[in-house]
């Protein structure tokens, strides 16, 4: 096996296990969201993970970014320490989990494709038409289970996966230079000096008065979804490419319909598992493509 086959192998399984740790955000925010406002639960998983990135920073003793790695950084932190946690949290107080799943499944080619239009990563053919299949599949899948129609949650949906979408490009590539946590976690710090006044303002407005188990979702997208998921995908993002490690994202939705029915108690059906194992064939055929990198 080749040293690139090697990397590229390590990579899918690092992405591999932050898309584990993704999968289950959808579960516990839609927990959140049903007694805490959604933009605080948004906002707020990201100071606290900002917090937590300071202390991290500091430990390490990390340099400053320059200005070019700022402005990756910036980029980053509009995609997915703002927009996609934002749109997200706005759709699990109108839908369920399982039906944000099944949406988010065009991340894979949405990833790809910002991947190919802002750096050199060259998909080929073969690659684009295994990942439009399998955004084919979910969108599908989202379509028969709105009664053939869109809800209007679908919209800010949309709207999250153009900005993961966006941040996990940007910030895959920044990784290959600064580290997967590093580049997380400066996302975030530079994010606090915003976030943090919003986040006491919708505190104060809206109310902290919720139950364990709203609490119990709000800690998990801090930690896991906000902070330790990206140590692993950013690093699989870097070593592995990030059009194909991107693919791994299409079994995500399947992991989230499993963990709603989990964690929520929304139904799991044959259908689901029906949907999920094509989407997994389409996966492991786009993952014998050829990407230039």
């Amino acid at each position: 096996m080749t040293t690139q086959k090697i990397a590229e192998t390590r990579g899918m399984w690092l992405g591999a296990v932050g898309v584990a740790i993704f999968s289950l955000t959808l579960p516990f925010t839609r927990m959140a969201v049903a007694e805490l406002n959604p933009v605080f639960v948004a906002l707020g998983r990201a100071v606290v993970a900002a917090t937590l990135s300071a202390v991290l920073l500091w430990q390490m003793r990390a340099q400053w970014p320059d200005r070019q790695q700022l402005r990756g950084l910036l980029i980053t932190a509009l995609g997915v320490v703002v927009g996609f946690p934002v749109f997200s949290s706005i759709a699990m107080h109108y839908v369920p989990a399982s039906h944000g799943a099944v949406v988010l499944g065009i991340l894979p080619l949405a990833t790809a494709l910002f991947a190919a239009l802002r750096f050199d990563e060259r998909p080929s053919v073969g690659f684009w038409i295994m990942a439009l299949i399998g955004s084919g599949l979910v969108v599908a899948f989202a379509l028969q289970q709105g009664g053939g129609s869109f809800h209007l949650a679908d919209f800010a949906l949309f709207a999250a996966v153009i900005a993961a979408a966006m941040g996990y490009a940007e910030g895959g590539r920044l990784s290959q230079a600064m580290g997967g946590q590093q580049v997380i976690c400066w996302a975030l710090v530079l994010s606090m000096p915003v976030l943090l006044p919003v986040t006491v303002w919708l505190g104060w407005r809206y109310g902290l008065q919720a139950s364990a188990h709203a609490w119990l979702g709000f800690a998990y997208v801090s930690l896991f979804s906000m902070f330790i998921g990206f140590f692993f995908w950013y690093k699989g993002l870097a070593i592995g490419g990030i059009a194909r490690v991107g693919q791994v994202q299409l079994i995500q939705p399947f992991l989230t319909l499993l963990g709603a029915a989990l964690l929520v108690g929304e139904n799991l059906t044959l259908s689901n598992v029906a949907f999920a194992l094509a989407v997994i064939l389409v996966v492991g055929i786009g993952r014998r493509m050829k990407i230039q990198r």
